[in-house]
């Protein structure tokens, strides 16, 4: 009798110690976790600040939608100045060797060439979750009476880390709240102009 109890003891001590383990390894696993999402979105926001700023090059406002950007990134192309010559080189400014010229050249043979298989019908969608990100752009009047376009794109922490410990989440939102940051990630403003910024920068 006394070694069965000394044997159940030593399961419940056993079990003991591997919840209490385990318990320490949660949050652990929760930062890992989030990091490895984090910068998977962070590098998705970042594709589409590069879309979003060439097609405000070409047409000088920033797209509200994912389907137009996808379409210019899939069917435009982009305006190159190129120059021959120096300016620098007087003897050929004055034979007329040195000048520009424009050329156009296709979108997608430009952009994001240094992503081996980078498929751009997936930027609208957040990694791992596959839920579509917020996209937003307006054209801002300044004090100075200027019209800037703005553009923003986010990702709430609850849609990003879904599936993950859901109490660990709402800590994270309220102690980002507290800071005054969006509980979230995303990249340019509607509010002010922020020079297209990510909040993780």
């Amino acid at each position: 009798m006394k070694t069965i109890i000394q044997v159940i003891l030593g399961v419940i001590v056993i079990v003991l110690v591997y919840l209490l383990y385990d318990s320490l390894m949660d949050p652990i696993r929760f930062n890992k976790a989030v990091e490895y999402r984090k910068d998977l979105v962070v590098q998705r926001l970042k594709d589409i600040r590069e879309l979003q700023v060439a097609y405000k090059d070409n047409y000088g406002r920033y797209s509200g939608g994912f389907d137009t950007l996808i379409n210019f990134y899939k069917y435009d192309s982009l305006k190159i100045i190129k120059q021959v010559g120096s300016w620098d080189d007087s003897l050929a400014v004055a034979k007329k060797l040195v000048y520009t010229d424009t050329i156009r050249v296709a979108v997608k043979d430009t952009l994001f060439k240094r992503v081996a298989g980078f498929n751009i019908d997936s930027l609208a969608y957040v990694p791992v979750v596959n839920e579509a990100f917020q996209l937003y752009a307006i054209s801002y009047l300044s004090i100075s009476k200027v019209i800037i376009p703005l553009f923003e794109a986010s990702v709430h922490n609850d849609v990003y880390l879904k599936g993950l410990d859901r109490q660990a989440i709402v800590n994270l939102n309220d102690e980002q709240r507290n800071m005054n940051k969006y509980p979230g990630l995303k990249v340019g403003s509607i509010t002010q102009p922020n020079n297209n910024a990510g909040n993780w920068e």
